[in-house]
């Protein structure tokens, strides 16, 4: 019997398709290496959904040693590449034991550039083939992956295939290139941290420069003085009025309208009131989606992404990562709204878009050319299974999917302007007379409701109060994890799939912290640091030039040949500009780093002596950390730390032990609170419940 080997990108994936392509008639098999795969058939031939496990080739240098620049490499299986990725050699030997005797094979991975260089390289590596016929679906639901399946493309999507094999080339250049530039120059000119790693990378040091560049702006920021001046008006309710001139910005001017309304009575000079369409918002692509959820989850663009994806694969949403804010027809509106309706929280306002005669969602100018933006499928979920946090988002998305049908709702703003002594004042406010769409959105739609008295012209009113406000105009904020999305799309720095990754890793190298993002010592000395010396690594221009170069290569205008060879002439330029400036950077970056340690691992003051510092110590003895008083001999007070954790201060104290409490971070676990004293009575004492 013929076979047919469909590549899938994750387990559930695979699972997921074989189940719907085989109406539930499949056989769960498994691999010599413990790995499940799913067998069916149609007609006369058998059909094998086997799963990768994310990418299962990566690329490695070929040349030895340390130096740089290097552009010889070559892709390998990922877990030769890296030591951690050992749990995709399973994965790799399945494929080659499964495939065996294949005639076709059919590439059913994520429809991106990243799910298509995943599919093409199992494809040539493994197979020693060049095309195939591919899936294309943005939903894994079973309507979808059938009719993806019956609508096979006879060849592979060669376009997306070529601009991810060119972003991960330029990734893998720029990384390594720089990356070892950094640490080699600490390693030949520190004293102290010859095996301390740092990274930069193609959109990751642009990224990290453009938000030095508001430190920047905030730090160079002189505050004026402004006055501004209320009215407290006994209406019922009461009205608080600002006078008409919002800043004074003279204090002689505030002093005058302030003496002119001081103890007078507020005469109702103009009642006017408007009323305004507030349209619905627009579909949810991935950055707005990320931005929404920070607005109102506090998760961060990362988690949000991860939220999704796992929605996705288990078929609850449509494919994540899309720049679309278009909902096409073919999707079909009433058959979600009427499966999304046997959830009891949403059965009432989807029925009540059913009723309507026609449904036409409001979108967006933005679309994507392979997929639709995020939507809820046809296969909801049991709301009681969820995560807690999968429900949050899963409930934000099926909302914005209700609102978007919604009638444009109508506000009514009301203006009221008094005469106080000769002066103006005005209290403005609106308020929701007809909800339409804000009813579908639920908890997220918010607007401030203010109510107005029932106030005419000539009507007069006691002055309860006069308030005058001293103020300064304040630095340009830093940006929140919700609106750096935002900003970074606005500028084209990284794409729709990478940004959040990429601002995560900035985190992890500790350059960028808090959540109003504020960059740190060691970003701060990093990124000025190779923006004095190497001007091209921190160039958001160059950034951008390389992501323009590479829509053409998608589009079939520019080889990605010509592309490379073009990122190795500025990589190039790039070392020797590094080489030059070596001691330079490696002496600066080294002291940021020793400064940031430090100040890092005091923790605060010793409860037992009171004027020593906790500190965290290391032992060369044990080789283990730990935290001991500054006034070692004197006071031998010391606590141990967890093995293998970042250690971050809170700023908070142990109301019971009186140690500070730290927040342990470890790897593939979830973070914990706990103060120092292992024997304390608190709940937060080394992360166990007491």
């Amino acid at each position: 019997m013929k076979k047919t080997i469909i590549i899938c990108e994750k387990p559930t994936a695979a699972k997921k398709i074989a189940t719907a392509l085989s109406n539930g008639k499949l056989k769960v098999k498994e691999s010599k290496e413990g790995v499940k795969f799913y067998e069916f058939k149609i007609k006369n031939r058998k059909y094998i959904a086997v799963p990768a496990v994310g990418h299962i080739f990566a690329l490695k240098d070929t040349k030895k040693g340390w130096d740089y620049p290097i552009f010889d490499m070559e892709w390998v299986p990922v877990f030769e590449a890296n030591k951690r990725a050992e749990y995709a050699k399973k994965y790799f030997e399945t494929f080659k034991e499964v495939a065996e005797g294949a005639d076709e094979f059919i590439v059913a991975t994520d429809l991106d550039e990243e799910g298509s260089v995943i599919g093409y390289n199992i494809l040539r590596f493994l197979f020693n083939k060049k095309d195939a016929k591919r899936m294309m679906f943005s939903t894994l639901t079973k309507d979808d992956l059938q009719k993806a399946f019956e609508n096979l493309s006879k060849h592979l999507d060669f376009g997306r295939i070529e601009s991810g094999l060119t972003r991960h080339y330029l990734d893998f250049l720029w990384g390594v290139n720089v990356s070892r530039a950094l640490t080699l120059s600490i390693k030949h000119f520190g004293k102290k941290l010859n095996h301390y790693l740092l990274s930069a990378g193609r959109v990751q040091t642009p990224m990290l420069y453009f938000l030095i560049k508001r430190e920047k702006e905030i730090a160079a920021f002189k505050p004026k003085p402004y006055w501004e001046l209320y009215a407290e008006i006994a209406t019922k309710p009461e009205l608080k009025a600002h006078h008409r001139k919002l800043k004074f910005w003279k204090k002689g001017e505030v002093d005058k309208a302030y003496k002119h309304a001081a103890k007078k009575v507020a005469v109702v000079k103009k009642v006017s009131k408007t009323k305004t369409k507030k349209d619905p918002p627009n579909p949810f692509d991935l950055t707005s989606l990320q931005t929404e959820a920070y607005r109102f989850f506090g998760y961060s663009p990362k988690r949000t992404s991860d939220i999704a994806q796992n929605l996705y694969t288990k078929g609850y949403i449509s494919y994540p990562r899309t720049s679309s804010q278009k909902l096409p027809k073919q999707i079909g509106y009433a058959s979600i709204l009427k499966n999304i309706a046997k959830i009891k929280k949403y059965e009432k306002v989807a029925k009540k878009l059913l009723s309507k005669k026609e449904l036409v969602p409001k979108e967006g100018k933005k679309s994507d050319p392979a997929h639709p933006a995020i939507y809820p499928t046809k296969e909801v979920p049991d709301i009681s299974k969820l995560r807690p946090e999968e429900k949050k988002l899963y409930d934000l998305i099926v909302r914005r999917f209700l609102a978007v049908f919604g009638e444009p709702a109508i506000r009514e703003s009301t203006k009221v302007v008094f005469d106080i002594g000769g002066e103006d004042f005005v209290a403005t406010g609106s308020k929701t007379i007809e909800k339409n769409w804000m009813e579908f959105y639920g908890p997220y739609a918010k607007f401030e409701e203010a109510e107005f008295p029932d106030i005419s012209e000539g009507d007069k009113f006691k002055v309860k109060k006069l308030d005058l406000v001293e103020k300064q105009t304040q630095p340009p904020s830093r940006y929140s994890q919700g609106s750096i999305v935002k900003e970074l799309e606005k500028r084209n720095l990284g794409t729709k799939a990478t940004r959040a990754s990429i601002l995560q890793t900035l985190y992890d190298r500790g350059y960028i912290e808090g959540k109003s993002i504020k960059v740190t010592k060691l970003g701060m000395a990093v990124g000025k640091t190779l923006a004095e010396s190497v001007p091209d690594l921190t160039s958001e221009n160059l950034t951008r030039q390389f992501e323009k170069e590479m829509e053409k290569v998608e589009k079939g205008k520019v080889k990605r040949e010509k592309v490379i060879a073009d990122a190795i002439k500025v990589i190039k330029k790039i070392s020797k500009e590094f080489k030059e400036n070596e001691k330079r950077i490696g002496l600066k970056i080294e002291k940021a780093i020793l400064d940031t340690q430090e100040e890092q691992s005091i923790l605060g003051e010793c409860p037992k002596c009171k004027t020593g510092q906790l500190k965290i110590l290391y032992s060369p003895k044990t080789k283990k950390r730990f935290v001991g008083c500054t006034n070692y001999p004197k006071c031998n007070n010391i606590y141990p730390l967890p093995g293998g954790a970042k250690v971050i201060n809170t700023g908070r104290i142990c109301e019971h032990c009186h140690t500070p409490i730290v927040k342990i971070i470890r790897k593939g676990k979830r973070p914990f609170n706990m103060c120092l004293d292992p024997k304390c009575k608190t709940k937060e004492s080394w992360g166990k419940k007491k």
